[in-house]
Parts: C-alpha cells; sequence; structure tokens
C-alpha cells in the first residue's frame, strides 16, 4: 500500500509536544482559522496530577502560531483533556477537564474574553446541541485502565464491583446541574452472563448521537488478570430511559454515530473480527466492506455521512496505517502509513486518533512519525469533493 497523497503538513513545533487526543470531536472551530491543541513539555512517560498541560489555539491563517488559553492538570495522553469546541457556538466556548482541590471539574472558557465558568464534574463528551454533557469516573478509569483517566483523585467506588451509586452521569450546560441517570449496578444486572461475577465494571467511551436523541456508551468489566476484559455497547435516552444492549459481551472497541438510529463499530460479532454497522432501533447489524478492514481503527463519519475515516494499530514494521472509505462503493482509499516507534509503556503510545474538519476537506492526527509528537493535517477534497 502506497500513500495516496502528499506529505502531511505539521502544524506544531517544538518547544512543546503537541497533540489534540480523542477522534471524536472536531477540533477547528467554525470559520476553519483556529484548531485547538494541547501542549506538554514532556512526552516520553504518563502524566501524574502535578503535570501542567497547555490548552491553546493554532492560528492557521498565521503560519500556526500557537495562541494559549489556559492549563489544566487533568489529562492523559490517549484523550488529553476532553478539550472540544462547546457546541453549537464553535468560535466562542471551549470546555476541558481540571484537577480542583481533589476533584475533577470541567471549564468552560470564553476565548475571547477568558472568562471561565466551572462544572462540578469533568466532562466525557457533549451533545452538539450545547445542552446535555455527559461523564463518568475518571478515577475509576485510572484505576482499571489507566491512560483513559486521570491520577490525583481516589476512586470512592474503589473497593466495589458494580456500584449502585457511580455510573453514567447527566450534565446540564446551562446550570452546571448534575444527576447520575445510569448506574454501573443497573446496566450490569441486565441480560446477566455468569462471567460477570467477581469480575469490576466500568463505563467508557461516551458518545451522543448527531440531534441528541441517543446516548452510548461501553459497559465494560474484567477480572483482576484482564488487561480490557469483556465489553457491551449500550444505547439509552438521555435520560436514562430506555436502555438497549446491542453486542457482547465480548469485543467491541470504537466506534462512531452515523445518525439517530445507526452507528458503526469495531467488534467480534459472529462474522468474525470487523466493522459492523448497527440499527439500534432494529436491533440488527451487519458487515462493513466484506474483509476490506484487517485491524481495529478510530473510525469517525465525515460530515456528509458518505466517507468513514479509520487507521490502524501498528503493524509489524512499527507503522500505522491512515485511510478513508467510501460507504456507497465500498472503495478503500489508503492517505498514508506513519511510523510508530515502540514505547515502554503503552499509555504514552500516540495513536493516529484522525478528525475531520467541518465540510470534509481535510483531516488532522496526531503522530510521532518525525521524532516528536505532533499534530498533522492532510487536505483530502481531491478524494472527498469529487
Amino acid at each position: 500500500m502506497k500513500n495516496t497523497l502528499a506529505r502531511p503538513i505539521a502544524l506544531t513545533k517544538t518547544p512543546g509536544y503537541a497533540f489534540f487526543g480523542y477522534y471524536e470531536k472536531c477540533p477547528w472551530n467554525h470559520d476553519g482559522q483556529w484548531l485547538l491543541a494541547m501542549k506538554s513539555s514532556f512526552m516520553d512517560r504518563p502524566p501524574t496530577e502535578h503535570d501542567q498541560l497547555e490548552i491553546g489555539l493554532i492560528d492557521l491563517a498565521n503560519d500556526n502560531r500557537w495562541e494559549p488559553l489556559a492549563h489544566t492538570h487533568a489529562w492523559n495522553w490517549q484523550q488529553g483533556c476532553m478539550l472540544r469546541w462547546l457546541e453549537p457556538e464553535p468560535n466562542r466556548y471551549i470546555a476541558f477537564n481540571d484537577l480542583e482541590e481533589g476533584r475533577f471539574v470541567s471549564r468552560i472558557l470564553e476565548v475571547q474574553t477568558g472568562k471561565i465558568r466551572t462544572l462540578p464534574l469533568p466532562f466525557y463528551t457533549a451533545d452538539l446541541q450545547g445542552k446535555n454533557a455527559y461523564s463518568v469516573s475518571f478515577s475509576r478509569l485510572q484505576d482499571d485502565r489507566p491512560g483513559y483517566g486521570y491520577p490525583g483523585v481516589p476512586d470512592p467506588f474503589a473497593n466495589e464491583k458494580e456500584p449502585a451509586g457511580d455510573g453514567l452521569y447527566a450534565i446540564d450546560i446551562a446550570s452546571g446541574e448534575s444527576r447520575l441517570i445510569l448506574s454501573v449496578a443497573e446496566v450490569a444486572s441486565m441480560q446477566r452472563t455468569p462471567d460477570m461475577d467477581g469480575a469490576k465494571h466500568r463505563f467508557n467511551h461516551v458518545q451522543v448521537s448527531p440531534e441528541g436523541s441517543r446516548v452510548a456508551f461501553l459497559h465494560r468489566y474484567k477480572q483482576p488478570e484482564d488487561e480490557v476484559g469483556l465489553t457491551r455497547l449500550v444505547t439509552a435516552n438521555p435520560d436514562g430511559s430506555d436502555i438497549r444492549i446491542h453486542s457482547g459481551p465480548g469485543l467491541f472497541s470504537h466506534y462512531d454515530w452515523r445518525d439517530e438510529t445507526h452507528l458503526i463499530g469495531w467488534a467480534g460479532e459472529r462474522e468474525g473480527d470487523a466493522y459492523y454497522y448497527y440499527d439500534t432501533e432494529a436491533m440488527r447489524y451487519e458487515k462493513v466492506g466484506a474483509n476490506t478492514f484487517w485491524c481495529d481503527g478510530h473510525c469517525s463519519y465525515a460530515p456528509d455521512r458518505r466517507w468513514l475515516m479509520t487507521d490502524t494499530y501498528p503493524d509489524a514494521n512499527h507503522m500505522r496505517t491512515l485511510m478513508l472509505f467510501d460507504t456507497e462503493t465500498e472503495t478503500l482509499v489508503p492517505l498514508g502509513k506513519y511510523l510508530s516507534p515502540p514505547v515502554s509503556d503503552w499509555q504514552i503510545r500516540c495513536d493516529l486518533h484522525p478528525r475531520w474538519n467541518r465540510d470534509g476537506s481535510q483531516v488532522c492526527f496526531d503522530s510521532v512519525h518525525e521524532g516528536e509528537r505532533r499534530l498533522y493535517t492532510l487536505d483530502v477534497s481531491d478524494i472527498t469533493k469529487a
């Protein structure tokens, strides 16, 4: 497989190691001039609660100039501090997580004035309508899956396998009020299987459907000797009602909503490990792309919902592949292969985590193929706009 496009453009330079984090958010503002990013002073170890991360804007119209905005002490290399533009005003407000007086919180910053409002729970995700955000326990994630949680705050439910007082929280963005809408214990009691007994359960990877009518998350549980454990895909209404379990228990990894009733995800269904297209209303699924995909990756739909972008984990030569998939013609378009040298601690690995801009003409990704963690962009308009 050869590179289809020219070499990607590096947006950031030293000092500092820059990245955006996860794949399911758009870092560009509304008019495409500013791109959100984070910078660390190191890249060779997991962060502690004492390590500060700088939050800023890359001015794409002015030689990619770095404009610092804020700092945080709640972050990891996989997802950063959950930095995002706060929709539906992706020019005015950003949101990110922080550590304050022994608890994790979220900050909403008005870019032009620098004014900050603090909410009492950290964001995992938020809907595109600017109404609801959702949270899970980053302390529990830090214990059970280091690299996705934050250090610094003990899990109050650490000794409970299936806590009834912890789970998925909804946050009213306007008021800051929050409430537990689904407990770990409640979901663990549904369609229960014997392998759940004695396992430690948690929620992770929350995403809201485009119009905000459904929220999805992964219910994971593992024995002490397991690394990830077993997973089920779960969806519910924004208030926690109408709970539906769509897969598993087994393998379910990265996913993305296509519309209010359909999503795609990497799973281990009866036809083997592959991308599957799930109808969350009819409770059906079908395999995507025959045998086109050979590896789990971070998948996301373009704004037009025709193109699917994903990446891979390193192959035998430590190369990660970036690609597009035309869902109408089922054609795979390779974009490039990028070196990702082995690391001593998997928490500090650099996944590409590719993301779309707002019109589907460009993508950006994190990479270390030039020796330092940086943000890169690629123009894909010749493909997606053809």
